[in-house]
């Protein structure tokens, strides 16, 4: 595949799948490729691979099959090949899931290149390194992308989607559309951004939560329900952005930035807040209304009670219920 080709094969027709690295994250991406239905071919050089995958695959099998399995669907559809040419000489996907060394990287997405066939994508499980840094000695830089998913890969839906300066935005838009088609909830960014978005969010949480222990601010279990007892129950419906744009009443995000703004500059965070000017201000008040997409604010409320009531049910947490 040049730098300019297209895809030979259309994202809905993919069936066979091949998985380059086979730990916690690469495994992951089997179980949820197989529970798709597809042919999955894997590769991993430890020596006991295959047998650390399939236990993988088998204990992932129970919660894949309460998600739903798509017709076909087995984990007979697994062949761990001995080579890495073996895994990729029939595929028409490749996810590649190596540890996070960026030498490592770079060397297996060359190899991958190479031992591809022509006109097939492939997706890099990187947690924060961007594609430019990685694709510096492939062949055929065009078809390498970023495919960055949440583990466990076969029960988390999100997958961020990014390319490199070389590569192909076309596939970018297959390896999107693949993703979709795949059964995930894919994010298309439109420049590189190093740990894309959602582990950027993660990350800034993490190191307030760890400021706070060494500080002695609070403790592991203090952060911990901080979060499960209070805003993860409504990020699990709906994200930061709209959940603030709620604070705002009936006037939504606009009467939140002008009532909380100016705690921005509280000693809130060991974060740097960003000034708030007109630019970000519109920025944000826009996002929310093209987010709640012609939903009232009194929709949005309604929506995130019945959210959080559904999650307090299923997790046990509500006088009468019970986690299954």
């Amino acid at each position: 595949m040049t730098e300019t080709s297209v895809p030979a094969t259309a994202p809905e027709d993919v069936r066979r799948v091949a998985c380059v690295g086979a730990g916690v994250i690469g495994g992951g991406w089997v179980a949820h490729f197989l529970g798709r239905g597809y042919e999955v071919t894997a590769w991993d050089p430890a020596p006991d691979a295959e047998a650390r995958l399939r236990r993988l695959v088998d204990a992932a099998w129970p919660a894949l099959g309460q998600l739903g399995l798509a017709p076909g669907a087995s984990a007979d559809r697994l062949t761990v090949t001995g080579t890495l040419e073996e895994a990729v000489a029939q595929a028409q996907f490749v996810q590649e899931s190596a540890p996070e060394k960026l030498g490592l990287k770079r060397e297996l997405l060359a190899r991958l290149d190479a031992a591809t066939p022509s006109g097939v994508v492939i997706a890099s499980s990187t947690s924060g390194y961007p594609m430019t840094d990685m694709q510096t000695d492939a062949a055929s830089p065009g078809r390498l992308v970023v495919g960055h998913p949440f583990n466990p890969p076969y029960l988390v839906p999100l997958v961020e989607v990014v390319g490199g300066d070389r590569t192909d935005p076309e596939a970018v838009r297959w390896a999107a559309r693949f993703y979709e088609v795949a059964g995930k909830s894919v994010i298309t960014m439109d420049r590189e951004v190093p740990g894309f978005i959602a582990n950027r969010l993660q990350e800034a949480l993490w190191r307030e939560a760890l400021h706070m222990v060494a500080s002695g601010e609070a403790t592991v279990p203090d952060i911990d329900r901080s979060i499960t007892e209070g805003p993860g129950l409504r990020w699990a419906i709906m994200g930061p952005m709209l959940t603030f744009a709620l604070a705002g009443g009936e006037g939504g995000m606009a009467h939140m930035l002008d009532h909380f703004g100016p705690s921005l500059k509280s000693p809130w965070t060991r974060l740097e807040a960003p000034e708030l000017d007109k630019a970000l201000y519109d920025a944000v008040v826009t996002g929310c209304d093209d987010a709640a997409d012609g939903r009232t604010i009194a929709d949005l409320v309604a929506e995130r009670d019945r959210g959080v009531i559904a999650v307090l049910r299923a997790t046990g947490r509500l006088p009468g219920s019970g986690a299954e």
